[in-house]
């Protein structure tokens, strides 16, 4: 009985070395298929290195570099099948192949190379999102560019057009929603972004308020300034909307949290301009000149001037 375990040990002991030894050969197997372009070979032997470490209680040096080499370069196969995939245009494939890189870089915690991955399925989606959006097909383009969006967000190119695409579908919260997020990245890097979704919103904005000022719907247009996630336009257009109803007294009140709301000097100076025709609607001309004093930046400010004139000259 003694002899029998005694072989039992030795079996499992000589088994043990094997798969120990093996997991060096197989790493180094896997490199060679690596190397050579045939990367689903590669990935099967990286991955049975990997599965093969958990019997190992202490790897040596040779083992922990295949382990720790398999977990590297099973992302790396699978991001070289998604370029593959790319250039030979098939994108689903490509999509398929980056997103495997990207969880498995997740799953052994490189950070950078799970960013990079998803980061490129960004890219794909947009190529594909870019076709249907030349071709006014804003649907399509839509859903395409919203799966680039989840994954990767930090890539504005993208994130602009998929905006544009919800303004051009009648989808004006959606695409404001998504500038306001453009708007809110850092400035240092996304200077360039920011702006054009600030103009966007802009745009769009006025587009809207046009259409609810000809239908003299202004209570509509206090109702969609409601909706608005930026603080600071919807202030703005909300006392234009009081402005329209004649509402002075209104517009007075609004003005002091409008200001506060405002993050831009063109802001504060547009708000300041309201107040004063506010003021001289009523014909509290000094309070008039005091704000239209503070109209220092933007569009208002040949406007404002000329009222200040206008208002002291009728004063003498």
């Amino acid at each position: 009985m003694k002899k029998l375990f005694m072989t039992v040990v030795a079996l499992m002991g000589a088994t043990m070395l094997f798969a120990q030894e093996d997991i060096v050969t197989t790493f180094q197997q896997g490199l060679a298929n690596a190397k050579a372009g045939n990367y689903t070979e590669a990935i099967e032997q990286f991955n049975s290195v990997i599965d093969a470490s958990w019997d190992i209680a202490e790897p040596d040096a040779n083992q922990l570099k295949a382990i720790q080499g398999s977990k590297k370069f099973v992302v790396t196969c699978y991001n070289k099948m998604g370029v593959a995939a790319v250039n030979a245009k098939d994108y689903e494939a490509a999509v398929a192949n980056f997103q495997q890189a990207a969880d498995y870089a997740l799953l052994y915690e490189d950070m950078a190379a799970h960013n990079k991955n998803n980061s490129m399925i960004g890219q794909v989606y947009e190529v594909q999102g870019a076709s249907a959006f030349n071709s006014e097909d804003y649907a399509t383009a839509i859903t395409v560019f919203e799966k680039g969006y989840a994954a990767d967000p930090r890539n504005t190119s993208m994130a602009l057009n998929l905006a544009e695409s919800y303004f051009r579908s009648d989808r004006y919260q959606d695409g404001m929603s998504l500038c306001t997020k453009i708007a809110a990245m850092n400035p240092d890097k996304f200077a360039e972004a920011i702006a054009e979704a600030q103009a966007k919103m802009d745009m769009y904005t006025n587009n809207e308020v046009a259409k609810l000022q000809m239908a003299n719907d202004y209570d509509g247009i206090i109702a969609m300034a409601e909706q608005l996630e930026d603080a600071a336009m919807a202030a703005k257009i909300t006392m234009q909307a009081y402005y329209g109803k004649k509402d002075f007294n209104k517009m007075i009140e609004l003005s002091t949290a409008a200001l506060e709301a405002q993050t831009t000097d063109e802001g504060r100076s547009d708000i300041n301009y309201l107040l004063g025709v506010a003021y001289n609607e009523k014909g509290q001309f000094d309070q008039a000149i005091a704000a239209m004093k503070n109209v220092t930046a933007g569009n208002n400010v040949a406007n404002a001037v000329a009222v200040i004139e206008a208002l002291t000259a009728q004063q003498k």
